[in-house]
């Protein structure tokens, strides 16, 4: 496998279509957008990098709502970053009740252990 290849199982999916929308809603609110690749140099990394010069960063991974996994990486890297004070926020739509999520604390930890996720904030 092309290590700088993206990954094709998720470029046409519901994963890429809801990233695509985060990308946009951020960018038209004055966001600086950095999506990460997935190669082997970046496995485990959050899918998105986005900066706002007032309301600081978020490192954000974008899953279906109605089923996702993390991958191995993702299971080791995101309680390191989470040890170093590093926020992850799961976003699973595009919509305003799921970016309001961005200005509450970091959710990763929420998702882990399932399969899919309701809309709350349980």
């Amino acid at each position: 496998m092309d290590p700088f290849k993206l990954k094709s199982t998720k470029r046409g999916g519901p994963e890429a279509k809801i990233q695509e929308g985060i990308c946009n809603y951020l960018k038209t609110r004055d966001w600086l957008v950095i999506e990460t690749h997935g190669n082997m140099f970046q496995m485990g990394l959050p899918d998105i990098y986005a900066v706002h010069y007032t309301l600081g960063y978020r490192w954000i991974e974008v899953k279906n709502p109605t089923a996702y996994h993390f991958t191995p990486a993702q299971n080791q890297l995101f309680p390191q970053l989470h040890a170093k004070g590093i926020g992850i926020w799961i976003l699973t739509a595009y919509d305003e009740y799921e970016m309001e999520k961005l200005n509450m604390p970091p959710n990763w930890w929420r998702f882990l252990g399932k399969t899919s996720h309701s809309r709350g904030y349980d």
